[in-house]
């Protein structure tokens, strides 16, 4: 006969020979005195399911039924929606992976495997295959959400995210910390001169490698053209090099009379213009890329800020560009389709999906770029789709 379980607190407790049953053999719950283990409610429901648990007694619990009586999975399973937060879908989550022949553990003290952790950042910690709670070697910490929920940007990397969807699929996406390094060998000259117009720089006498081998800018070209070393460059391209001291403004079209200052202030100042503080935070990821000696170029057919060339020699041979990149707020929460879009386009066109959380410290009117874009913090965050 199997044994019945009681629900006392938050923990189901289950004696007799449970400890050697349930936990030893396969993982489940942790020991307590002698033979007997306390279950968290998700693995005290998977055993009802599975029929290795005759009842669950309620005993008078605030989110059970009155008496004392065992009670049956459908009973227990919604009392648990009841008292728990996203019982269900983390119910979901538990039993998939178990039935992809993981041991699991609640991602909290004091089962095995738990930390004090915040709610929100793990539900439970899934093992190596063969590997049990007591060998503490952790395969996935899995985070649980539903399709309508948020994930917090920031201290994504190292997770897994299971996010469960309305007719209660599962999709697994991995998160993964690390920068992105690059091998690109060009140093611009010193000496640019450009003109500022609405929204982009232009560079009238650019030498030819500023394009062919730092990949900057876009020449003025066309059939019939008598204008030759033409190059425009994108306001984030053109602040970046302003800071470095390689590029100055020989004329600023359309701030007469209007931003004081040097030239990386007029610079970011009309980026803030056409974009707002979002030209901040895509500046400091573009001088991150540069600085790593990756080359950052718009990646707007993509719906991204950038896409990435990792290794340039020449634009004649450019490789595939390696990565998507958008830039997010610190405090961004993520919604589960906007992960799964992202993501599924990105490995479409056979690119990664990268996320730079940036939080900017801002640096006034007047500040030169190069003082507050380097102070700025960015977070990388590669997301791809994960089979278990």
């Amino acid at each position: 006969m199997q044994p019945t379980g009681h629900l006392r607190g938050d923990a189901v407790r289950v004696g007799g020979d449970a400890r050697q049953r349930f936990y030893d053999a396969r993982g489940y719950g942790r020991p307590l005195d002698g033979n007997e283990i306390a279950l968290s409610r998700v693995e005290a429901a998977h055993l009802l399911f599975r029929g290795d648990l005759s009842g669950i007694e309620l005993g008078g619990d605030a989110a059970g039924a009155s008496g004392g009586d065992p009670v049956g999975f459908e009973r227990f399973f919604v009392a648990s929606a009841a008292a728990a937060d996203r019982f269900a879908v983390r119910f979901l989550v538990y039993s998939d992976l178990r039935d992809r022949g993981f041991y699991l553990s609640p991602a909290r003290e004091p089962w095995p495997g738990g930390s004090d952790a915040p709610g929100d950042a793990v539900d439970f910690v899934a093992y190596e295959r063969g590997e049990t709670p007591d060998t503490g070697k952790v395969k996935y910490p899995i985070r649980v959400v539903g399709e309508r929920e948020s994930v917090a940007a920031a201290g994504l990397a190292g997770r897994t995210l299971a996010v469960v969807d309305e007719e209660s699929d599962i999709t697994y996406f991995a998160a993964e910390g690390g920068a992105v390094d690059g091998a690109t060998d060009y140093e611009p000259p010193a000496d640019l001169s450009g003109v500022l117009l609405a929204d982009r720089v232009v560079v009238w006498d650019a030498p030819e490698g500023l394009y062919e081998r730092g990949f900057y800018g876009r020449p003025l070209t066309g059939r019939a053209t008598d204008v030759e070393g033409a190059l425009q460059l994108s306001l984030v391209e053109a602040a970046s090099l302003v800071a470095d001291g390689r590029l100055a403004l020989s004329t600023s079209v359309g701030d007469e009379g209007g931003v004081a200052g040097d030239d990386a202030a007029r610079i970011v100042a009309r980026g803030r213009e056409v974009e707002g503080d979002r030209f901040d935070r895509r500046l400091a990821v573009y001088e991150r890329l540069r600085g790593a000696d990756a080359v950052p170029k718009t990646g707007f057919k993509f719906g991204a800020d950038f896409r990435t060339y990792l290794d340039v020699e020449t634009v004649e041979d450019l490789p595939h560009s390696e990565h998507l990149v958008r830039v997010v707020e610190a405090d961004h929460r993520f919604s589960p389709r906007e992960l799964s879009l992202d993501v599924r386009l990105a490995g479409g066109v056979r690119k990664e999906m990268v996320f730079a959380v940036t939080s900017v410290g801002g640096g006034g009117r007047g500040a030169r770029a190069a003082d507050w874009v380097r102070a700025a913090d960015v977070e990388w965050v590669s997301v791809d789709r994960l089979t278990p």
